[in-house]
C-alpha cells in the first residue's frame, strides 16, 4: 500500500512537470500527442490486454485532450477521437466483447439514412467529407467504447485506475491554466465566458475537462485516502482543480461536477450499511466547508462578479435574457427542422447550413447533441436517443455494486446539452456506466472516510 501510494504522489509530480515543459517549451505538446498512443500500443500489444489495459490508455486519452488542444499538441480535432476507437477495437481483437452488445451496432446502423441524405446532397459549398466527420466521430466513438465495455466484467479498484489515468493530465491542464494566467483577477471583467482564465482555448471545453477532473479528485478523496497524508494531497488537488473550473466562467463543466458527486453521494448513501450511514455526517460537512471556501475566494478574485455568472446577470447586475448564452434560438431552429423533417431529418452535419440559408440562423452551432439528432436524423434520432437513454439503466437492474454509474450517466447527459460530443470524453464515459463492476471488499460492507 504504501508503494502505491508513493506511486500516485510520483504520478502526480510527473504530470505538473508536463505542464511545465510544456508551457516553457510549446512545441513538445506534439511530441507529448505522439508518444502517448505509442506507449500506449506498446503497452497493449505487450501485455495482451489481459487486465483491460486499453481502458487505461484510452482513459488517459480522454483526460489529456484538452490539454493538447490549448497547447497546439492536437494533429486534428479528431486526433483523441481516433486513437480512443483505435484502443477500443484493439481490445475488442485480445479480448472480445459481448454479443449483447448488438443494440450499439443497431444504434450506428440508425445513422446510416442521415449519411446517405447528407452524402446526396449538392452544395458546392459544404465540405460533405468534412461535415460528417466531424458530427459523427463522437457518435461512432460511443458506440464502440460502449461495445467494448458492455457488461465487461472489472474490479472497482480497477475502474478507480481508469479515472486516475484520466485525472492525471487534467492536473496538468489545470497546472498549465495556473501558469497560463496566474491572476484571474487581472483579466476578469464581466460575466461572459473567459478564454483567459481558460488557456486561450475553448472555456465550455476547458470547464468540461475540469469538472471531470473535480470527480475524479472527490472520489479519491473520500474513497481511496487511507491516511492524512493523502486526504490532504487529494483535498488540495480537488480545490486546486475546482477553482480554476469556476473561474473560466463556463458554468456547464461545475454544474455537471456537482450533479456527479450528488449523484455518488446518493448511491453510496443507499449502499452503505448504518455504520457507514453515520459516517457520512463528516463527509456533508468536508463537502460543503470545501464547497463554500472554494466558492468565497473564487468571488474574491474574480470580484463578485462569478455570483452574478451563476445568477445569469451581466457585469452591472442586470437579468440576461437568455440563459444559455443565445443557444436556445439555435436549438429552437433545430426542433423547427424537425418538424418539418421528422422521417429522416435534415441529414448528418447539416442542419448548421440550412439553418444559416433557410431559417436566417448564426453560423454556430447549439452544441446540443439531442436537438441535432433530431434535427439531422428525425425518427432514427429518436430510436438512436432511446437506446442511448434506456440501455445504461437495464444494464445497472443487475449491476448494482457500479457506485459510479449514476454519475457517468449524468455526466453524459447533462455535457451533451451544453458541449455536444466536440471532445472524446462524454463517450467514453458514458461508456463506463455499461462495465460490470465488482466491489472488491472485507467480509463487512462499509463505506470508509477516514
Amino acid at each position: 500500500m504504501k508503494n502505491t501510494k508513493l506511486s500516485y504522489s510520483f504520478l502526480l509530480i510527473i504530470h505538473a512537470v508536463i505542464a511545465l515543459v510544456v508551457f516553457a517549451v510549446p512545441f513538445l505538446s506534439k511530441i507529448y500527442a505522439l508518444l502517448i498512443p505509442i506507449v500506449g500500443f506498446f503497452v497493449v500489444y505487450r501485455t495482451k490486454n489481459a487486465n483491460n489495459e486499453v481502458l487505461i490508455v484510452a482513459a488517459y486519452l480522454v483526460g489529456v485532450e484538452v490539454f493538447l488542444r490549448m497547447t497546439g499538441g492536437n494533429f486534428n480535432n479528431e486526433f483523441v477521437k481516433v486513437n480512443v476507437i483505435f484502443f477500443m477495437l484493439l481490445g475488442m481483437v485480445y479480448s472480445n466483447f459481448s454479443t449483447n452488445a448488438f443494440i450499439y451496432w443497431f444504434f450506428l446502423i440508425l445513422l446510416i439514412p442521415g449519411i446517405l441524405i447528407t452524402s446526396t446532397a449538392f452544395n458546392t459549398s459544404i465540405d460533405i467529407k468534412k461535415s460528417l466527420v466531424f458530427n459523427l466521430s463522437g457518435p461512432l466513438c460511443l458506440a464502440i467504447c460502449s461495445i467494448y465495455m458492455f457488461k465487461r466484467k472489472i474490479l472497482f479498484s480497477d475502474l478507480q485506475n481508469v479515472l486516475v489515468a484520466m485525472g492525471l493530465p487534467i492536473l496538468s491542464t489545470t497546472v498549465y491554466l495556473f501558469l497560463f494566467n496566474p491572476s484571474v483577477r487581472d483579466v476578469v471583467t464581466g460575466t461572459q465566458s473567459n478564454y483567459e482564465t481558460s488557456g486561450g482555448f475553448g472555456p465550455n471545453q476547458v470547464s468540461t475537462a475540469l469538472g471531470l477532473g473535480m470527480f475524479v479528485f472527490f472520489t479519491q478523496l473520500i474513497l481511496f485516502s487511507k491516511s492524512k497524508r493523502i486526504i490532504l494531497l487529494n483535498a488540495v488537488l480537488l480545490i486546486f482543480v475546482t477553482y480554476r473550473g469556476i473561474v473560466t466562467f463556463s458554468r456547464g463543466g461545475v454544474i455537471t461536477a456537482v450533479a456527479m458527486i450528488v449523484c455518488l453521494l446518493l448511491l453510496l448513501y443507499v449502499y452503505s450499511n448504518s455504520r457507514g450511514k453515520s459516517k457520512f455526517i463528516w463527509v456533508f460537512i468536508l463537502t460543503g466547508t470545501m464547497a463554500a471556501a472554494i466558492w468565497t475566494y473564487s468571488s474574491f478574485q474574480t470580484n463578485g462578479l462569478i455570483e452574478k455568472r451563476y445568477a445569469n446577470q451581466d457585469a452591472r447586475g442586470r437579468q440576461k435574457k437568455d440563459r444559455l448564452g443565445g443557444r436556445e434560438q439555435i436549438m429552437n431552429q433545430e426542433l423547427k427542422l424537425f418538424i418539418e423533417n421528422p422521417i429522416f431529418g435534415v441529414g448528418a452535419g447539416m442542419g448548421k447550413e440550412i439553418r444559416k440559408e433557410t431559417l436566417g440562423g448564426e453560423d454556430a452551432a447549439s452544441h446540443n447533441e439531442i436537438t441535432r439528432m433530431l434535427s439531422e436524423h428525425g425518427l432514427f434520432g429518436i430510436f438512436g436517443l432511446l437506446i442511448l437513454f434506456l440501455t445504461p439503466f437495464v444494464v445497472y437492474v443487475n449491476n448494482r455494486q457500479h457506485l459510479y454509474f449514476l454519475s457517468f450517466f449524468m455526466f453524459w447527459l447533462l455535457t451533451i446539452n451544453h458541449a455536444a460530443m466536440r471532445t472524446a470524453a462524454p463517450a467514453f464515459v458514458y461508456a463506463l456506466s455499461l462495465l460490470f463492476v465488482q466491489v472488491k471488499i472485507p467480509e463487512k460492507t462499509e463505506i470508509s472516510v477516514d
